[in-house]
């Protein structure tokens, strides 16, 4: 089926097992500050965050206790890019809408993952938000499922737009806001939009102050 996640075996023998040396290591190289841990679900969630730099799932990943399956746009799964995608619990989305991934995505919430979806839809430029895209309302309103909104700032440096090569020890800030719950909105393609600008609206709320170190 097409846009499934299938958890592979590199990332089932290789990566998983070296997975919390490698965060580690990776949130050392790019000096990585973190706060509001706290607020994450244990169980099935939606992480919505703005986006800045393709170095924006990784760093999530870095932070978050558990691996997010993310929704990335399909031309993305090119190679070399793509090979590890394809390891990384991915969901390749056409820009135009894909029904089939909302599918997906909502079977996966009810199974207890944890999804990660980028509201803008495309990198913003450095320090600025784009509007945000109808899709994050429509999974949060048809999952019901808790909205973790947020902040990334500092990727947009490491790994800018035309970069072949991230910057290492930079100064990359993840905030993570108090999840929000949508199961009473209108379920019209009104109410998404209003969940969607809520949502965004939350994430450039929260401010990048007491953030601690990893």
């Amino acid at each position: 089926m097409k846009g499934e996640v299938h958890f592979t075996k590199i990332e089932r023998y290789i990566l998983n097992p070296l997975c919390p040396v490698a965060k580690a290591i990776f949130r050392w190289f790019f000096g990585i500050k973190y706060s509001g841990l706290e607020n994450m679900p244990e169980g099935p969630c939606i992480v919505a965050a703005n986006h800045r730099s393709h170095l924006d799932p990784p760093v999530l990943n870095s932070v978050l206790p558990r691996p997010l399956v993310f929704l990335a746009k399909e031309e993305l799964f090119k190679p070399p890019l793509g090979w590890f995608l394809k390891h990384m619990r991915a969901i390749p989305v056409r820009r135009r809408g894909d029904f089939e991934v909302l599918k997906i995505s909502l079977d996966l919430l009810n199974k207890g993952l944890q999804i990660g979806i980028f509201p803008e839809g495309t990198r913003a430029q450095p320090g600025k938000f784009l509007k945000p895209k109808a899709g994050v309302g429509i999974l949060a309103v048809k999952s019901g499922v808790p909205v973790v909104p947020v902040l990334i700032e500092g990727t947009d440096r490491s790994l800018p737009r035309g970069a072949k090569f991230p910057r290492p020890f930079g100064d990359i800030r993840v905030r993570i806001g108090q999840p929000l719950v949508f199961k009473d909105s209108d379920d019209s393609p009104r109410g998404y939009r209003e969940v969607a600008e809520r949502i965004m609206q939350r994430i450039q709320e929260l401010s990048s102050s007491s953030l601690r170190s990893l």
